[in-house]
C-alpha cells in the first residue's frame, strides 16, 4: 500500500520533475526553453540527492541522442523541452522508436508555428500523435490536465514506457507548466523496476554484448521489423485507451477537449446542465493511442460533437475519425497562445443545440 503524505502546492513543471524522480528516473539530459526551463532547473538540483545525473546538453539534438544512450543503458531517462525543441528531436526520436527503447519525453507546448511565442498552445498535437519524425512508428502520448495528474502520471509513463519498450510523451500546455496548484505523493514501499537483460551495458555474465540497433540494410528485414512494430501499436491501440467522461450518459452534445482546453469545458458543461441542456465531455487522457472506444460508448445518445483546442484544428481530426461520419464534428480554438474563454464556447454550445450550425 502506499502511505499518503499531506499536501503541499507545487508548480506543473517541478511536479513533473518530482514525479519523474519518485518514478525511478536518475537521468535527465535537456536544454531550456519557456515555457519548461523550471523542470531542468529542479532537477538540477533534486536528481543529484538521488545519485542521479543531470545534464544540460549544448542543444536539443544532442539531448535527445544522451537520452538514446542511457536508454540503450538500461536506465530510466527522460528529456523535456517545448516545440522548437522537440522538433529538433524527432530524428532521435525516430531512432529510439526504431530500436525499441524506453524513455520519456515531455512536450511544455508553446505558440507556433517557427519560434511563435512562450505563451501556452496545443498546436503540437498533431506532431505528437503522428510520430512526428521519419518512418513508421507512433510514440505513446499522455495528456494531463491538472498538477496532480502531472505527479501520477509521471509513473505511468515510465512503466508504459518500459512495458512495451516505446518512448512514451508526456503532452501538456505552458499553462499546466506554470500554474501552482496543491499535489499530493504516494510513496511507494519498495520501487521495483524490471530487469533489463536486453540492455547494452557489458556483457555482465553473457556470452557477447548485447547490440541496439535501428538499421536493417536488408529491405525484407526492415520490413519484418516494421511489422513487428506495427503490432505492437495494435496492442498498445486495444490496450491502453484512457478517457475520462463527464455528463456523458444522455449528452445531445459532446465537447472534446484535452489539457487546459479541458478544464475550460467542464466549466462549460456545468453552465449548461444548469440550464437545462443535455452537454458532455469525452477528455482524451491518451491521446495516443486515442480513445476512439469513448466515441463508440456515446455515438447512441450523442447528436453532434464540437472539438475544443488551443489551435487551428488538429484533434478535430481524430475525433472526426473517430465518430466515422456517424455524426456532425464541429470544431472552436484560439492559437497562438490565447486560451480558449467559457463563454465564447458556450455561446458555441446554444447555436449548436438549437440548429444555428452552418
Amino acid at each position: 500500500m502506499r502511505k499518503k503524505l499531506s499536501k503541499v502546492l507545487m508548480k506543473g513543471n517541478e511536479a513533473i520533475g518530482e514525479g519523474a524522480v519518485r518514478a525511478g528516473c536518475r537521468y535527465f539530459f535537456g536544454y531550456p526553453i519557456t515555457p519548461q526551463s523550471e523542470l531542468p532547473h529542479y532537477l538540477a538540483k533534486r536528481l543529484p540527492e538521488e545519485n542521479g545525473v543531470y545534464l544540460q546538453s549544448e542543444s536539443e539534438t544532442s539531448a535527445i541522442n544522451m537520452v538514446y544512450g542511457a536508454a540503450g543503458a538500461g536506465s530510466r531517462v527522460m528529456t523535456s523541452s517545448s516545440g522548437p525543441g522537440i522538433s529538433l528531436m524527432q530524428e532521435g526520436i525516430s531512432y529510439i522508436a526504431g530500436a525499441e527503447l524506453p524513455c520519456v519525453i515531455v512536450n511544455m507546448m508553446r505558440g507556433g508555428p517557427g519560434l511563435g511565442n512562450i505563451a501556452p498552445a496545443q498546436s503540437d498535437y498533431l506532431q505528437a500523435v503522428k510520430g512526428g519524425g521519419h518512418g513508421d512508428y507512433f510514440v505513446v502520448c499522455i495528456a494531463p490536465a491538472s498538477v496532480q495528474e502531472i505527479i501520477d502520471f509521471m509513473y505511468d509513463a515510465f512503466d508504459i514506457a518500459d512495458k512495451y519498450f516505446t518512448p512514451v510523451m508526456v503532452l501538456a500546455d505552458g499553462i499546466l507548466g506554470q500554474m501552482m496548484e496543491p499535489v499530493e505523493f504516494k510513496e511507494n514501499q519498495e520501487m521495483e523496476l524490471p530487469e533489463k537483460p536486453w540492455a547494452a551495458n557489458g556483457k555482465r555474465g553473457r556470452e557477447s554484448k548485447n547490440i541496439i540497433n535501428s538499421l536493417y540494410i536488408v529491405p525484407e528485414d526492415l520490413e519484418e521489423h516494421n511489422f513487428k512494430l506495427k503490432d505492437k501499436y495494435s496492442i498498445i491501440e486495444e490496450k491502453e485507451q484512457r478517457w475520462e467522461e463527464y455528463y456523458t450518459e444522455d449528452a445531445e452534445l459532446v465537447l472534446t477537449a484535452f489539457g487546459t482546453s479541458a478544464r475550460v469545458c467542464k466549466a462549460v458543461v456545468d453552465k449548461a446542465r444548469q440550464e437545462g441542456l443535455a452537454v458532455g465531455l469525452i477528455r482524451p487522457i491518451m491521446v495516443w493511442p486515442f480513445p476512439q472506444k469513448a466515441f463508440d460508448k456515446v455515438i447512441h445518445s450523442a447528436k453532434q460533437f464540437l472539438t475544443v483546442e488551443m489551435n487551428t484544428g488538429q484533434m478535430v481530426e481524430d475525433v472526426k475519425l473517430a465518430v466515422a461520419g456517424r455524426r456532425p464534428v464541429y470544431f472552436t480554438g484560439r492559437p497562438g497562445g490565447m486560451l480558449p474563454i467559457a463563454n465564447d464556447i458556450f455561446e458555441e454550445v446554444k447555436k449548436l443545440m438549437s440548429g444555428g450550425a452552418e
